[in-house]
């Protein structure tokens, strides 16, 4: 018998075809993270009957229960460019889109700064992303058949016959999937868990921490266990083992890497010290139907998707733009880039942020503005997208 090490434990995700039900979970289906919290509770309504002492007699079996979690992750690079990145279940689940592999085709001019002409028809849409070098931009708008409107200009054009990278794209959805997480720890005794039904409820993305990380929560159907499984938990007949650990290598990227391209006209920030973007399903689990003691399935709310950043603040024309901008409650476009090596990049780019006024912090030696709780706002689930490259 021996205490169990918190670093002796592996995380792996796999999308669920059907609430609740547990996916098959392989070798390729481990992920990079942090940590995994769980919450598991059980919903006792207070006893009122009067049964003549102030004794608790207990609470009959059978009540709701509730399991809540909260998965944190590493931006971490994406060497198998031939698959999808490790974390796109997550991702998928947070944001309702798919998943999609952009392989653009071969550049045939740079016409403008944030122009590209392909040599053959580039079959993108908008929010699709593209990279060439160290960057990844995204398809602002679609000139035509050949060419596409970049919402941000690479900081080198690309030439005819350049090569342009891989990217990853997501995109948001009407709805909303499940996954199971699966908990393994060494050793085989130890306590195994799997998250059923995990439905990620809130995606917080941190920019310029230690390390860019990603933080997944909300809720699941169910917490399973092999200490107390029986046939029929999570549709499984039996408690499936830990697949045999194959080669995982990753690279975390520095928090202090990438760029922020803010404003009505996208212009580069090199003040900003921290941000936060928030993607907050409102998700209903319908849990309180008569006749089940857990959630029956899930259903989204309105999205929304926020912002908060601080910079300094600085006497040019684009620190004053973004104040006019939120004095005004003119839209603004809003893209960061994490990581500054190719196969170590990740991208999200809002088109049309209402800022909120920021509040001064002159606490210290230079003012900072505090923009909170500043949302993002489409037509049809278009208000964000993401992507690895």
């Amino acid at each position: 018998m021996s205490c169990i090490s918190s670093n002796n434990n592996r995380f792996y995700v796999a999308p669920e075809g059907t609430y609740g039900a547990v996916s098959a979970v392989t070798a390729a289906a481990r992920i990079p993270a942090v940590s995994l919290s769980i919450r598991h509770r059980v919903d006792q309504p207070n006893r009122r009957d009067k049964t003549g002492s102030r004794t608790f007699v207990g609470s009959p079996a059978g009540f709701r229960s509730r399991t809540q979690f909260e998965l944190e992750t590493y931006m971490t690079s994406w060497s198998a460019q031939d698959q999808l990145p490790g974390q796109h279940p997550l991702f998928t689940a947070a944001l309702g889109g798919q998943a999609v592999k952009v392989v653009p085709g071969t550049v045939a001019s740079a016409p403008t700064n944030k122009q590209l002409a392909f040599s053959t028809a580039h079959n993108l849409t908008v929010g699709k992303a593209i990279s060439f070098g160290s960057e990844i931009r995204f398809v602002e708008a679609i000139v035509n058949a050949t060419r596409v409107l970049l919402n941000a200009p690479f900081s080198i054009a690309p030439t005819a016959g350049s090569p342009l990278s891989p990217t990853a794209s997501f995109s948001l959805g009407e709805t909303v999937g499940s996954v199971s997480l699966f908990d393994y720890w060494s050793p085989s005794t130890a306590l195994q868990r799997i998250l059923t039904g995990a439905a990620v409820d809130k995606l917080k993305i941190k920019v310029n921490s230690d390390y860019h990380s990603f933080v997944f929560s909300g809720e699941a159907r169910d917490v399973v266990d092999n200490s107390t499984f029986t046939a029929g938990l999570g549709s499984l007949t039996s408690f499936p083992p830990e697949p045999d650990l194959a080669a995982f290598d990753y690279s975390a990227i520095p928090g202090n890497l990438g760029q922020a391209w803010l404003g009505t006209t996208a212009t580069q920030f090199l003040t900003l010290t921290d941000a936060e973007i928030v993607v907050d399903n409102n998700l209903d689990l319908r849990k309180k139907e008569f006749g089940s003691s857990g959630p029956c399935c899930i259903t989204a709310g309105e999205r929304n998707v926020s912002l908060k950043f601080n910079l300094f603040q600085q006497d040019d024309e684009a620190t004053a733009a973004l104040y006019q901008a939120a004095k005004q409650r003119s839209p603004i476009s809003v893209f960061f880039q994490l990581g500054q090596q190719s196969g170590q990049l990740f991208g999200l780019y809002m088109k049309s942020v209402i800022l909120e006024v920021p509040e001064y912090n002159d606490r210290d030696t230079r003012v900072q503005w505090q923009f909170s709780a500043s949302r993002a706002q489409g037509t049809a689930s278009d208000e964000l997208f993401m992507a690895f490259a």
